[in-house]
């Protein structure tokens, strides 16, 4: 019989929480967190260990702190044989899709803090002078909430869809006003509005300063020629580095995360028969669930759901 084919999906900003690398401050792969506050120059244990969940909305600092608790997961799964068969493919959502890359040996990890880094100060001074937020639409379909986007900007306001993320679960990204409108009328396109605690617009035009400054910082990082399959963000297709990844990386700040169709890729495309989400929460598997439910998926969140 042959071995299981797995695809390997990462959670991206939004998941972090005080006390996220508890779990794993035991583990041999913990090492990993001191790794990245060389590189980046944070303390990541201190970020990991004892920051509250306030301070850890800083998107900066919210992405440092995913993106090492998901290396941590995946290391310590490839350390205890935990993934359940062989990995063809990854995929990450945003913030993710450099978890991904780490995974898939696209990046080394040394390579891809810095280059999250670099990310969350862009997104963090970006948000800061242009402002702007986020909300999430649920129940409608997409279609629905692209006539509605549509309509908005029409009536002379900037807002625009950012993440596609599952059946019946979009999120919008915009100026205050904007997104504000969208939750007005939300009722009438079947949508119920749920205002989102972010930083600011992001996947949209207004990360442009932000996609400016991340363009250098990505073109001179060494990204392998080979590697496993990665499932891009802006184009929901696998690459193997058979891509230009800085201007995949430059391009996902403005443009909407494709999250649903990747799934579709992992899945139908590729043939992915299990999904395993590495990294902290169980939000990907939610998404996943809805988006392929005949398909198995498990969160490995902690060291305990390995066993």
């Amino acid at each position: 019989m042959s071995q299981q084919q797995i695809g390997l999906v990462f959670p991206g900003q939004g998941t972090q929480k005080q006390g996220m690398g508890e779990p794993w401050r035991d583990t041999p792969s913990w090492t990993i967190a001191a790794e990245v506050s060389e590189v980046v120059g944070e303390d990541m244990a201190e970020l990991l260990l004892d920051t509250p969940t306030e301070t850890l909305r800083r998107t900066d600092l919210a992405q440092l702190s995913v993106f090492t608790v998901s290396v941590i997961a995946h290391a310590e799964a490839v350390r205890r044989d935990a993934l359940g068969g062989e990995v063809i493919a990854c995929a990450g959502h945003s913030l993710g899709e450099y978890t991904a890359l780490t995974a898939a040996g696209a990046l080394t990890v040394p390579a891809a803090a810095k280059l999250v880094a670099a990310r969350g100060r862009a997104m963090r001074e970006a948000a800061r002078d242009g402002g702007g937020t986020m909300g999430a639409l649920v129940a409608a379909p997409l279609e629905k909430v692209e006539e509605l986007v549509a309509a908005v900007r029409a009536e002379g306001e900037e807002v625009w869809v950012a993440n596609i993320n599952a059946p019946g679960q979009t999120v919008v990204s915009g100026s205050v006003d904007g997104v504000g409108q969208v939750a007005l009328e939300a009722p009438e396109y079947g949508a119920k509005f749920i205002r989102m605690q972010v930083g600011g617009a992001f996947h949209s035009p207004y990360m442009a300063p932000a996609a400016e400054a991340l363009t250098l910082a990505l073109k001179e990082t060494e990204f392998a020629a080979r590697h496993v399959p990665v499932v891009a963000n802006v184009d929901a297709t696998a690459h193997d580095g058979d891509c230009d990844w800085p201007d995949h990386g430059t391009r996902q700040l403005t443009s909407p995360v494709r999250w649903e169709e990747s799934v579709r890729t992992l899945t139908e495309t590729l043939g992915c028969g299990r999904l395993v989400e590495l990294g902290p929460g169980r939000t990907m598997a939610g998404l996943i669930r809805r988006i392929v439910p005949g398909t198995e998926v498990v969160s490995l969140d902690a060291p305990s759901a390995m066993d």
